[in-house]
């Protein structure tokens, strides 16, 4: 039998809908204390159970929480994703034409780019290119800023790429529009933007997944070809062989 809907899934849902997303330790935290507010028995590692709890009521709704995880830690995330309308269209009541019109191009630099992230000086260029209405550069500053704030993009030292919000509720939307480069990760099976890719193949990983994949082998190989791994393997220390030495070894 299905479990019902109680007042703990209404404000869990009420509380993730005011933030628009949510880190995974911050989700399981409110589970906890929406159960104990309604005295509904809490089991603490049944988070996705009660998630599909809420789910199964929003479908009606053509509404839904779905669970992603960040590109640059692995962390699992959780957002409400509106199944009804791209999540272009959601951001048009928020804001105007040519505001629409930077993100939409910025998306483009950044998922075209080679590694998932565009440049605030190559976004600034497209301000006064705007088909709707040209944009200051000041003025684009203080959009992507809002966008930031907003969790659609994040920031890093001028480098901006697409948040872990944005990638959870536009990755359909993604997928369908940029059919020709947006790849989906070869582990996880999610999108990956910032991704590593197989020089031989043109498998992709997401970082998080890299690190996980290739944590126990000392000779990176490719999931998909099994030819070598030519990119770091972020956070490990130790020495990648290059293709020469790989040969030397495998003889």
């Amino acid at each position: 039998m299905a479990a019902q809907m109680t007042d703990a899934h209404r404000r869990f849902l009420q509380v993730l809908m005011s933030h628009g997303i949510m880190e995974g330790s911050e989700a399981r935290k409110l589970h906890r204390r929406c159960c104990e507010i309604h005295k509904v028995h809490y089991v603490h590692d049944k988070l996705d159970d009660f998630i599909s709890t809420v789910n199964r009521h929003l479908q009606p709704l053509f509404m839904q929480i779905r669970k992603g995880l960040s590109e640059s830690d692995g962390r699992a995330h959780y957002a409400l994703v509106n199944l009804a309308e791209t999540e272009i269209t959601k951001m048009a009541s928020d804001y105007t034409e040519n505001e629409l019109e930077l993100f939409r191009k910025t998306m483009d630099l950044i998922i075209s780019s080679e590694n998932g992230f565009a440049s605030s000086t190559d976004i600034l260029n497209l301000a006064d290119q705007l088909k709707t209405k040209k944009m200051k550069k000041k003025e684009a500053e203080q959009v992507l800023n809002v966008f930031v704030e907003d969790k659609w993009l994040s920031e890093r030292n001028g480098e901006y790429t697409l948040h872990t919000r944005c990638i959870i509720e536009m990755e359909q939307f993604i997928l369908s529009n940029y059919q020709d480069i947006a790849r989906k990760c070869n582990i996880c099976h999610s999108l990956a933007i910032q991704s590593q890719v197989c020089e031989s193949c043109g498998t992709g990983m997401h970082l998080p997944c890299v690190r996980k994949y290739f944590r126990a082998q000392t000779e990176p190989r490719c999931p998909q070809c099994n030819d070598f791994w030519s990119c770091d393997i972020p956070g490990t220390k130790q020495p990648i062989f290059t293709k020469t030495e790989s040969s030397n070894t495998r003889k």
